[in-house]
């Protein structure tokens, strides 16, 4: 009978407990703050981004376009991280 008596006084004041959280919780008056204010953003023009826009609007035929090979060869270049002069040797290994 002891037990029970203590697992009812726990459970009550657990819930006691949780009330009163939930009540200040409830009561509290946030204060906005204020907006961090972001950087205009200016888009800025990249000519090799418009030359992919245009070969890409170009279809198929950008596969024979030279302008275009060589646009998806700097493309290339730059997300890989290296130089125009970087670039791996042709089939024949450089020779």
């Amino acid at each position: 009978m002891e037990g029970k008596v203590l697992a009812r006084i726990a459970a009550i004041v657990f819930v006691a407990v949780a009330l009163t959280a939930a009540m200040i919780e409830m009561t509290r008056e946030e204060i906005p703050e204020p907006a961090p204010s972001a950087p205009s953003l200016t888009r800025q023009v990249d000519p090799l981004r418009e030359g992919q826009r245009r070969c890409q609007e170009m279809g198929e035929a950008a596969a024979n376009d030279v302008e275009c090979l060589g646009i998806w060869a700097e493309s290339r270049d730059r997300f890989l991280g290296r130089t125009p002069a970087q670039s791996t040797p042709g089939l024949d290994g450089g020779r």
